[in-house]
């Protein structure tokens, strides 16, 4: 079971950050004093904390600008793992799963049974999702292969959790690389979904848990929309990425 981090002061509150950046900023801060007390920080000589060997992955697109903050703090190359939540095929907003890089599905499947789609549905919209990943990869990340992680402690940053199919896909995706330790940092998440990840990684870092029957990452946010792919290479250019 992974240990969480949160802000108790934030739990159950909304509008708690002003937007990703502000969000992003303030999360790094807490894992820049957690940290440097654990084994993902070093103690050199000097007797100032220094980053250790850590791998740091974005989820794209809101993921970027917290990411992006995270980075430039901790001094802690960014890099992107592209995954997408698998849509049902009458709305974007909500989604029966999430797809990895690999092409590789985790389905929610209490969500899927209830949808009564046929295979060919589904696999129709896994065929779409899969076509929009390959072309982030191609734009975000420039079609370069993944690293192989060999056992480094990986620190994986999205701007929320909701259903948390995007980040399990990711978190199996990356183990699969080799990672190591799995650190996981959002800005704010639902009580029901980060119960269900902890035990899927070895820290969790939400400041913003909210518990109730309804959950939107929006919600914890004054100002929140959705990013354009422009505005993520913006970010990511920002810390010198692209």
């Amino acid at each position: 079971m992974g240990k969480l981090i949160e802000d108790p002061a934030l739990r159950d509150k909304a509008y708690v950050f002003t937007d990703r950046t502000d969000a992003g900023q303030r999360l790094a801060a807490c894992l820049l004093t957690s940290l440097k007390d654990i084994h993902l920080y070093a103690m050199p000589a000097g007797g100032v904390p220094a980053a250790a060997d850590i791998a740091l992955f974005a989820i794209p697109a809101g993921g970027v600008p917290v990411g992006a903050e995270i980075a430039r703090l901790l001094g802690i190359p960014l890099d992107l793992v592209i995954v997408r939540k698998i849509q049902l095929p009458w709305t974007t907003e909500a989604g029966f799963g999430a797809l990895d890089p690999a092409g590789e599905a985790i389905f929610n499947q209490n969500l899927l049974e209830r949808s009564h789609l046929s295979p060919e549905e589904i696999q129709e919209q896994v065929r779409k999702t899969l076509a929009v990943i390959q072309q982030r990869e191609a734009r975000l990340r420039g079609g370069k292969p993944y690293p192989r992680l060999n056992g480094r402690p990986t620190l994986v940053v999205d701007d929320g959790l909701a259903s948390g199919y995007t980040m399990r896909a990711a978190l199996r995706f990356l183990k699969e690389q080799g990672a190591g330790p799995l650190i996981v940092a959002v800005p704010t998440g639902s009580g029901r979904t980060v119960r269900e990840l902890l035990p899927l990684m070895d820290e969790l870092y939400c400041l913003n848990v909210r518990t109730g029957l309804s959950f939107a990452v929006a919600d914890a946010y004054r100002a929140w929309y959705d990013l354009t792919e422009d505005e993520v290479l913006g970010f990511l250019k920002s810390v010198g990425k692209v």
